[in-house]
């Protein structure tokens, strides 16, 4: 039976705790005109649905806990339920589109459902049309989210052919066989630890350098509890959210990148970083060195995996360098501290810990993912995730896709995060926040955009 990891089940915990939160992930794909007719929209995705199996399934929860909740057939699946149609208010601009958007991610999702949907929207400025897409994070990360285009995307103007339909999916298991599986994985708890001790046997030397690394990277994610500097970023957040977008050319600071030495996502996140303290400066706050922790998403699937619909993800902690007023001298911090962490293992620390909570009993795990979740967090201030988007041009029914633009969920105290991902030399910076608290989330757009700018400048 097919069921979620630790991590994936992290995700659900998160809207278990804190009612007014949704863990969706998702994006906005835009297209030149004119809108397709619902019905051919619908047929199209209808016909692909066998790309995506997980499309067709919902997630049924063990009794007591027993076992992580499990995939299975949606016997009622009905596509008209998850490929849904909106108009955008007049004149259809990116207000009004960023209004939309926040309103139609906000809501969770019914878990009582396959968690994914497609929204038709209608109406944006000079002729355009949109795809909204999202999916529950438990379902799949972002790099595995956007091979999930495979939906309704084509690399040709003409549509690929229809995907023939496989067996109809078994039959969903009785309560009392459900419970007896539950039953049997958790009986297999001390199996799983032995053989991974076993595997670790085998390879004693390779085995003890990862696990000194991984020791390694504890410690630094062990300096990590330290609280950051208080701020108007960090709070208690609501159910309803803002949404804003800036779109850059990754072209325009390729000196920069080479002169620093830095890569694409040094580059953004010191961008960001100029928003932040840009944000900061507006609302009369000091930008200090230590206001301002990002929770970096690092993606650990190894090639060919991109298709694989799940999470494999860990992380880095870096302080964004908002103390800084030069932008090419916040490249070049932010190059610095991201080597610096790799350098100490933070990224295998946090798959050690994945990896062994895969290994445990899971109603203990469950039972600590809930007790971690109930107590409010002050040590990351925002998440900056950055996903490789498709390099070449894509049509949706022969309309030419125009641009790609990311959604982040929030959560846990954090009242704004940013998302980015690339789509032909393109990089969107996707920016929720929370409704209430971030009034002027358009300060931190604006201070993204003019960070970029000033580099593009240099």
């Amino acid at each position: 039976m097919d069921r979620l990891t630790p991590l994936a089940d992290a995700f659900l915990e998160v809207e278990s705790v804190d009612r007014a939160v949704s863990l969706a992930i998702g994006s906005l794909a835009v297209f030149d005109g004119p809108a397709p007719a619902y019905g051919d929209f619908l047929a199209v995705i209808g016909a692909r649905l066998p790309l995506i199996p997980r499309y067709r399934q919902r997630l049924r929860s063990a009794p007591w806990d027993l076992a992580a909740p499990a995939w299975v057939a949606a016997e009622d699946f009905d596509v008209r339920n998850h490929v849904l149609r909106a108009a955008v208010p007049s004149p259809g601009g990116p207000a009004e589109v960023a209004g939309l958007v926040a309103t139609l991610m906000a809501p969770r999702m019914d878990r009582h459902r396959p968690l994914w949907e497609c929204w038709l929207l209608e109406g944006l400025e000079d002729g355009r049309w949109a795809v909204l897409s999202r999916i529950h994070h438990c379902l799949a990360d972002g790099v595995s989210g956007t091979d999930l285009y495979r939906l309704f995307l084509d690399a040709a103007p003409n549509a690929t052919p229809l995907v023939p339909d496989p067996a109809p999916p078994e039959p969903d298991a009785t309560p009392a066989a459900f419970t007896a599986r539950a039953f049997g994985d958790l009986a297999r708890y001390p199996t799983r630890v032995a053989g991974a001790l076993g595997r670790l046997s085998r390879t004693p030397v390779r085995s003890a350098y990862a696990l000194r690394h991984a020791a390694r990277g504890l410690i630094d994610l062990g300096g990590a509890a330290r609280p950051v500097q208080p701020s108007s970023l960090l709070g208690p957040i609501g159910a309803d959210r803002r949404f804003a977008w800036v779109e850059t050319q990754m072209a325009d600071v390729a000196d920069v990148r080479r002169r620093c030495g830095a890569t694409v996502n040094d580059v953004a996140l010191a961008a960001i970083a100029g928003g932040f303290r840009r944000l900061l400066l507006g609302r009369g706050e000091d930008p200090a060195a230590r206001t301002v922790r990002s929770l970096v998403p690092v993606s650990t699937r190894a090639p060919g995996e991109e298709s694989t619909p799940d999470n494999r993800v860990s992380l880095l902690l870096p302080y964004l360098p908002v103390d800084l007023a030069d932008p090419v001298e916040r490249v070049h911090a932010v190059h610095r501290r991201l080597s610096r962490l790799r350098s100490h293992h933070e990224p295998e620390a946090g798959i050690g810990i994945t990896s062994t909570a895969e290994l445990g009993p899971f109603p203990l795990v469950s039972w600590g993912l809930r007790t971690a979740w109930r107590l409010p967090q002050h040590q990351v201030t925002t998440v900056t995730t950055n996903v490789p988007g498709p390099s070449i041009q894509l049509y949706c029914l022969g309309r030419p896709l125009r641009s790609l633009v990311p959604w982040v969920p929030i959560a846990d105290h954090v009242r704004v995060g940013v998302a980015m991902l690339s789509y032909r030399g393109a990089l969107t910076f996707g920016i929720t926040g929370d409704h209430a608290s971030m009034p002027d989330l358009h300060v931190l757009a604006d201070g993204i955009a003019e960070s970029w700018a000033q580099l593009a400048a240099r």
